[in-house]
C-alpha cells in the first residue's frame, strides 16, 4: 500500500478541505472502530444480492441484509497496486506517479528495460501529502493491515501498528482504543485459478454461466468455476471476521465496508478499463445507515479515504482528491463522474483513460497503434488465457471475443453500458450520441487539466526527476535527537519524512507527533522515513 510524512502536531501543518461542523449529524459516532473486509479480484455479480453468477454466497448475503448496497462503485484501474494507491491516499493514481503496474516490484520482464542493477522504485509522494493509516494512527487509532502484500507501498513502521498476516485489532494493548482493521482476503485473487487447480469444486461447472466474452465449452466452465469456487470460499472468510467482532461484542457498533480492490480477475476482465474491469462491489453496515437498502450514488476509490477520514472525526487534507460520500464532511453534492486509467502493466506497457457518468463510458486510448490484449506472461499461467489465444490463432472466436487481439483500437470509444453492459458497440461516430461524447470527452481533459497526469511522462524520467537526477533512490536523513527539559525532540532535514520511536526493541513502534519524556540513559530507537526514499533507522542512548 502506501506511506508518507508527518510533523510535530497530527494537522496544524496541512490546508485541510473541511473541518467538521459543530452540532451537525449528531448521529455519526466519534472515533468509531472500522473494519474494511478487502478482497481481490470479484466483480458485484460474484455476490448473490448483486447478481448470479453461479456460485453461493451465504455470510455476504446476510452482511447485504444489515447495510447499504452501493451499485455504482468503480475503481480508478482494472489492477490492484494502482488502484490501491488511490484508496489509500484519496489521490488518483495518474497524478501522484502511481499509475503502473507496479513500481514497487517490477517483474523480471520489466527490470530488464531499466538501468543495472535496478529493483523497482516507491513512488515518491507530493509534498505534505499523508496516507489515511496515518492520518489515523496520528488521531489515538491503533491501525491494523492483516495482508500478505504491501501492494504500491512499502509499509514503514510510521504506517500501521500491525501490517502482517497476524495484525488484529485484538493486538492492542488498550481495549479501549479505537481501531481501523484491514482484513485481505486473497483467495479470490486471479492467481488462485491455477494454484488451486487440484482442490475440489464447490459449483458444478455446468451451472456457471458464462460471459460473452468466453466461448461456451467445458475448459472456460471448469476454469469459471474455479473463479466462482474461491469466491465462495472467501465468502466463508468474511464470515469467519464478522464471527470474530460478534464474539468481542464489536458486530453491532463497528462501521463495516466490504469491498473489491477492482473487478474481476480473469482475462479480458482484469487490467481493462472496461465496467467488468472497473465496478466494485461495495456493502457499508453501520448503525446510523438503513439495513437492507441499496444506493445509486456514483462512488470512485479515491472517495474512500476521505470518508474514512469523515466517519473518524478527522479533517480531510486538501491532497486528497476524492470527496466524502458519508460523515459530517460528506460531500455537499454528489460526484457527477468517475475516472480511470491503464498505463503499464509488468513490461507491457499502454496509456489509456476512461471517464464514466454511471451509463455512458468515454475511453481515450492515447497509444491506438498498441492492440487492447497485452502478452503478460503472469496471465499465461491462467489455462482459459492460454485457450483463448489457442482459438484466437485458429480463428474459431466470435467478433466479440476476438475484438480484443486487434492488432490495434480506436482512439475513443464510447458505450452506453446499460443497452451495452460488455461494451461491444463503439457509439463513436454515430450523431444521435454526439453531445454525449463531447460531454464525456471534455471531462476527461478537464480531469487532465485539474489533477495532472504522470502517465505522459517517460517512466524512467519521472523516478530520476523524484530522485533528483539518480538511478538509486535518495536516503532518508536520520533524525535529529535533543533532550531540552525532560523531554526528546525528533526532527529530520528530510522534507515529508515521517519518524517513528521506541525505547526497546521488544515495544511496539510509535508514530512522533509531539516531544515525549525521557531520561538520561534510556535507549531509544528511531526509525525516519520518506515513501520512495531508504528509511533510516538509529538506536542511541540519550543523555
Amino acid at each position: 500500500m502506501k506511506i508518507y510524512l508527518f510533523s510535530l502536531l497530527p494537522f496544524l501543518l496541512f490546508a485541510f478541505k473541511n473541518t467538521p461542523p459543530k452540532n451537525k449529524q449528531t448521529d455519526y459516532p466519534k472515533r468509531p472502530n472500522i473494519v474494511w473486509i478487502v478482497c481481490e479480484d470479484l466483480s458485484p455479480e460474484h455476490l448473490e444480492s448483486y447478481g448470479d453468477s453461479g456460485g453461493k454466497t451465504p455470510f455476504l448475503n446476510a452482511l447485504a441484509a444489515e447495510s447499504v448496497q452501493y451499485n455504482q462503485v468503480f475503481a480508478t484501474a482494472g489492477v490492484c497496486a494502482p488502484s490501491r494507491a488511490a484508496l489509500i491516499t484519496g489521490a488518483y493514481q495518474t497524478s501522484i506517479g502511481a499509475m503502473h503496474m507496479r513500481t514497487l516490484a517490477l517483474s523480471s520482464d520489466a527490470i530488464d528495460a531499466y538501468p543495472p542493477g535496478f529493483k523497482g522504485y516507491s513512488t515518491v509522494l507530493p509534498e505534505g501529502m499523508k496516507t489515511y493509516p496515518e492520518l489515523l494512527r496520528m488521531a489515538g487509532y491503533y491501525t491494523t493491515n492483516n495482508s500478505k502484500e504491501d501492494y504500491q507501498f512499502l509499509s514503514p513502521v510510521t504506517m500501521w501498528d500491525e501490517s502482517s498476516p497476524k495484525a488484529h485489532y485484538r493486538n492492542r494493548a488498550d481495549p479501549n482504543q479505537p481501531f481501523f482493521a484491514i482484513f485481505n482476503l486473497t483467495i479470490s485473487h486471479e492467481s488462485q485459478v491455477w494454484m488451486r487447480k487440484k482442490e475440489e469444486l464447490l459449483v458444478d461447472p455446468k451451472n456457471v454461466k458464462v460471459p460473452p466474452v468466453y466461448p461456451d465449452d467445458s475448459l472456460t466452465r471448469s476454469v469459471l468455476a474455479r473463479f466462482i469456487t474461491n469466491a465462495m470460499r472467501m465468502d466463508i472468510q468474511v464470515g469467519k471476521v464478522i464471527e470474530q467482532l460478534k464474539e468481542d461484542g464489536l458486530y453491532e457498533n463497528t462501521i463495516i465496508f466490504f469491498y473489491s480492490d477492482h473487478g474481476d480477475g480473469m482475462p479480458y476482465f482484469k487490467r481493462e478499463l472496461y465496467d467488468r474491469g472497473l465496478r466494485a462491489p461495495l456493502l457499508i453496515k453501520a448503525p446510523f445507515l438503513k439495513p437492507g437498502t441499496q444506493s445509486k450514488e456514483l462512488i470512485s476509490f479515491v472517495d474512500f479515504a476521505p470518508t474514512l477520514l469523515s466517519l473518524a472525526g478527522i479533517p480531510i487534507p486538501e491532497s486528497m482528491q476524492g470527496q466524502a460520500f458519508l460523515g459530517p464532511q460528506k460531500a455537499s453534492s454528489p460526484r457527477k463522474y468517475n475516472f480511470a486509467a491503464r498505463d503499464r502493466m509488468d513490461s507491457e506497457y499502454d496509456r489509456v483513460r476512461a471517464v464514466t457518468d454511471g451509463r455512458f463510458k468515454y475511453i481515450r486510448n492515447y497509444m491506438p497503434e498498441k492492440p487492447n490484449y497485452q502478452n503478460i506472461q503472469y496471465r499465461l499461467q491462467n489455462p482459459l488465457m492460454v485457450h483463448l489465444l489457442e482459438l484466437n490463432e485458429k480463428s474459431l472466436l466470435n467478433k466479440n471475443q476476438a475484438r480484443w487481439f486487434a492488432k490495434s483500437k480506436p482512439d475513443e470509444e464510447l458505450y452506453d453500458t446499460k443497452s451495452d453492459p460488455w461494451e461491444f458497440n463503439n457509439l463513436v461516430g454515430n450523431s444521435k450520441y454526439s453531445r454525449k461524447l463531447a460531454e464525456l470527452r471534455k471531462a476527461h481533459e478537464d480531469w487532465i487539466s485539474e489533477f495532472g497526469d504522470m502517465g505522459a511522462l517517460n517512466e524512467m524520467e519521472m523516478i530520476r526527476n523524484w530522485w533528483g537526477g539518480k538511478d538509486k533512490s535518495p536516503n532518508t536523513q536520520s533524525a535529529e535527537v535533543k533532550m531540552e527539559d525532560g523531554k526528546v525532540n525528533l526532527n529530520s532535514a528530510t522534507s515529508s519524512a515521517s519518524i517513528a520511536y521506541r525505547k526497546s526493541k521488544k515495544d511496539s513502534w510509535k508514530v512522533y507527533i509531539e516531544p515525549f519524556e525521557g531520561n538520561p540513559g534510556d535507549s531509544l530507537y528511531v526509525n525516519t522515513h520518506r515513501i520512495g526514499f531508504e528509511p533510516s533507522e538509529i538506536a542511541l542512548i540519550l543523555k
